[in-house]
């Protein structure tokens, strides 16, 4: 029994190793916070900054309320958060849980993986042959699913709560080819769905798909 429980404790000591800190907190009020190359972080923090993770650098939690978050190629974070700026996972970037931001473009590039989910309220979220474990959900942004990426979890496009300032238009979704979207597919508001014929989806409520052939409608 003592065996046991000594190798359940070792197990979840690792486990929680695998997901602990890297490296140093760091905790701003005013001004940016930058990764180079291959230096390890844990939680990055700042109210008014961008924050940049050069290639190969890692982190924990990254999050900032004014100020973009630009990830390098080959990076890894736990999870992305912003209020008013982008965000940008460069190729082969490892995000372990989420992204969301409020007002600002979101993209994922190349061979990137997302854990979790993808959500913003205002912005263009964009897929660029990359995976998202958790789904994508915005407002009024547009979403564009690149050439063989891949999305579980379904997409959600929220009706706009209240009055809604200086965009009239329905968000543009575009599913290219050989695109996988897993689960179902919502759409609480008008939008324009654009689904590559060689692309596969979930079930779609509330929207009319529009096949397209070659690379974009």
């Amino acid at each position: 029994m003592q065996i046991r429980t000594l190798a359940f404790a070792l197990t979840v000591a690792f486990a929680s190793l695998a997901h602990a800190g890297t490296g140093p907190d760091i905790d701003k009020v005013n001004g940016a916070i930058r990764l180079e190359t291959g230096q390890l972080g844990g939680d990055l923090q700042t109210v008014n900054g961008s924050i940049h993770l050069a290639d190969n650098a890692k982190a924990d939690s990254v999050s900032t309320v004014n100020g973009s978050i630009e990830l390098g190629t080959a990076t890894e974070a736990a999870s992305l958060e912003t209020v008013n700026g982008e965000i940008t996972v460069g190729d082969r970037g490892q995000i372990r849980e989420g992204i969301e931001a409020v007002n600002g473009a979101i993209t994922v590039e190349r061979g990137a993986t997302v854990g979790g989910g993808i959500s913003n309220v205002n912005g263009k979220i964009g897929i660029e042959s990359a995976h998202v474990g958790g789904g994508l959900s915005t407002v009024q942004g547009d979403i564009e699913i690149g050439a063989g990426s891949r999305v579980d979890g379904g997409i959600l496009v929220e009706r706009p709560s209240g009055i809604s300032w200086g965009r009239n238009r329905n968000p543009r979704i575009v599913i290219g080819p050989n695109a996988t979207v897993g689960g179902k597919l919502v759409f609480k508001r008008d939008v324009d769905l654009y689904v590559s014929t060689s692309a596969k989806t979930g079930a779609i409520e509330g929207a009319t798909a529009k096949p397209f052939d070659g690379p974009s409608p």
